[in-house]
């Protein structure tokens, strides 16, 4: 454990907290954790794959890591050169998650309720119609502190779908 943790990282109480199922990763630490076990996204977690660059709101597909986590609808497509990542979080009231930093970056912006994004220690409240944009690199988290579900776009450089590498459809 304290191997992938270091290597994803992240702390060991995390993963073990992950092994028995107590706490449910974000996507950027299972993509972490996927990583250093030398295992896909795919192994852990079923996406929806690429389809047309056009995505309609009744035919997208809602997914999640675990019971409890956000929701997740898959809005950007792969072609040649892409590299930015696109998704609607639906975050549950409560939702916490465990803070974390990558390569790239990310832009979130508030579609319904509103969210705390801790970046670095500082923390920024986003309500409708608000946005933040920041390096990956800078650990961030994110925390739904209001009475209901929170909706934001994420748009992030970060390979959330394992498709670097990958033919292009």
């Amino acid at each position: 454990m304290q191997v992938v943790a270091d290597r994803a990282g992240l702390s060991v109480g995390f993963i073990s907290q992950i092994e028995r199922d107590l706490t449910v990763p974000s996507i950027s630490s299972l993509r972490a954790i996927s990583k250093v076990l030398g295992k896909p996204m795919s192994f852990f977690l079923e996406q929806p794959g690429v389809g047309s660059n056009t995505t309609r709101r009744r035919e997208r597909v809602e997914y999640q890591v675990g019971r409890g986590a956000p929701t997740f609808e898959r809005l950007s497509t792969r072609f040649d050169g892409s590299t930015l990542r696109s998704v609607l979080i639906h975050e549950p009231s409560g939702h916490r998650t465990e803070p974390s930093s990558h390569e790239g970056e990310e832009l979130y912006f508030m579609v319904r309720g509103e969210i705390t994004v801790e970046v670095e220690g500082k923390a920024t409240v986003l309500k409708e119609g608000d946005s933040i944009h920041f390096n990956s690199r800078r650990l961030h988290s994110t925390w739904n502190h209001g009475a209901q579900t929170a909706t934001f776009l994420w748009c992030g450089t970060m390979d959330v779908f394992d498709e670097d590498g990958a033919d292009p459809r």
